[in-house]
């Protein structure tokens, strides 16, 4: 594997087609993927098209392999300007909510959300902005949302926060999602990456929370949060 970093371009060309035939057992197999890997950090694209176009139809079921997972990514920080890449990408994009729920999935879906293109993050954020709640209840899937409010833009984080805050009477939803053991983090994201107007909406709606927040054990710290927030001025907090 490391003679790949060191060889002439055309011997790695070489040894690259050797491989043609055998990449979906490679990509599965413990050792075969770390190969895969490297010849996709190695060789120019145009040179390994015959790999991409081998996982053609199957980048979800990758994406959710252990080892596939880390290839796919491989192939979205290597090739994702050519064509070849373009179609893995837009298999993600069809899976985008099955793979957010996945152990090995979600890092491929956050992967697009931090470093895909703007209209690749804003598909991805449409598709999960109808379960926002549900999502930043999954272990895997919150992952997924927090990176969709890190790096979605005002009008992408205003789209998910009202799914959250306008979803029941009373609150319930985001109440529920602040005792939650991984939703009160996608909570905790959202006040730390807003902006003032959506922050005040929030803030808003946890005010009349907090007594209750600071018995559960998950709804601590967003208590402490808010009303830090509220000593800094950003609104006021009843006590």
């Amino acid at each position: 594997m490391q003679a790949l970093e060191v060889m002439e371009l055309d011997q790695k060309i070489d040894l690259v087609r050797e491989l043609d035939g055998n990449i979906m057992r490679c990509v599965r197999d413990q050792n075969g993927n770390h190969v895969i890997q490297k010849c996709i950090e190695c060789v120019p694209t145009e040179h390994i098209g015959f790999v991409v176009s081998a996982f053609r139809g199957q980048v979800a079921s990758l994406s959710m392999h252990p080892y596939g997972c880390r290839v796919i990514q491989r192939v979205l920080e290597h090739c994702g300007g050519d064509s070849r890449g373009q179609c893995i990408i837009d298999e993600i994009l069809q899976s985008a909510c099955i793979l957010a729920q996945d152990q090995y999935g979600n890092y491929v879906t956050q992967h697009v959300v931090e470093k895909g293109k703007s209209h690749e993050r804003a598909q991805i954020i449409s598709k999960l902005a109808g379960q926002v709640v549900t999502m930043s209840q999954n272990k895997f899937a919150s992952n997924v949302i927090e990176k969709c409010f890190q790096h979605g833009d005002i009008a992408e984080r205003d789209l998910l926060i009202r799914e959250i805050v306008e979803q029941t009477d009373g609150n319930d939803t985001l109440l529920a999602m602040m005792k939650d053991q991984y939703a009160n983090y996608v909570v905790q994201k959202i006040l730390e990456t807003c902006n003032d107007e959506q922050r005040e909406l929030l803030v808003s709606r946890v005010k009349g929370h907090l007594q209750a927040l600071r018995k559960y054990t998950y709804g601590k710290h967003i208590a402490s949060r808010v009303e830090q927030l509220c000593g800094e001025g950003d609104a006021e907090c009843d006590s």
